[in-house]
């Protein structure tokens, strides 16, 4: 059963924009939190920018993408996105989506993955 669907990677040149959007099942969106993830070839897994889902907004980014980036939330149909702009070459990813955050402070459901590339 299919919790997390991620949309919206591709190829684009450096300085251009992108716009990911993952829509949840409402049981997970309702959870906690979710939150955008990359891993580029050779390296870890790393947050990109992650909000709460339930009450209040809160918001946390990477400080590489802080004031690139901007993480958003939809109540109403269940989705987050993740718009990205200035995008750099090092932002070339694998990009996951992922929700519910355990005791641990790490999501218990991850997307399947959406290949951002970006050309210098």
């Amino acid at each position: 059963q299919v919790q997390l669907v991620e949309s919206g990677g591709g190829l684009v040149q450096a300085g251009g924009s992108l716009r990911l959007s993952c829509a949840a099942s409402a049981s997970i969106f309702r959870r906690n939190a979710m939150g955008w993830y990359r891993q580029a070839p050779g390296k870890q897994r790393e947050l990109v920018a992650a909000i709460t889902t339930t009450g209040s907004v809160s918001i946390r980014y990477a400080d590489s993408v802080q004031g690139r980036f901007t993480i958003s939330r939809d109540n109403a149909e269940n989705t987050i996105s993740l718009q990205m702009n200035s995008l750099k070459p090092e932002d070339t990813a694998v990009y996951y989506c992922a929700a519910d955050y355990g005791p641990r402070g790490t999501p218990e459901y991850w997307g399947q993955g959406t290949q951002v590339t970006v050309s210098s």
